[in-house]
């Protein structure tokens, strides 16, 4: 489909609105969709890490000091 100037693309004769309120709830969707994992994938990584601290702090230990609990 082909506009004579950039005013009747965005108009679109009259449906304009609802079709770039449809791209941009797309566009929406499709970057959350994409930003949602890797946020997850980054506190689960970032929230290992900090077990393996705590667990290596836990593990130095002496052998000595874990017998008396």
């Amino acid at each position: 489909m082909y506009f004579e100037n950039f005013a009747s693309a965005w108009d679109m004769a009259g449906h304009g609105p609802y079709v770039w309120v449809s791209y941009g709830a797309t566009l929406l969707v499709v970057v959350l969709l994409v930003w949602w994992p890797l946020q997850k994938r980054r506190r689960l990584f970032e929230q290992q890490r900090r077990l393996q601290r705590i667990n290596a702090g836990s593990q130095s230990q002496s052998p000595s000091d874990a017998q008396e609990d």
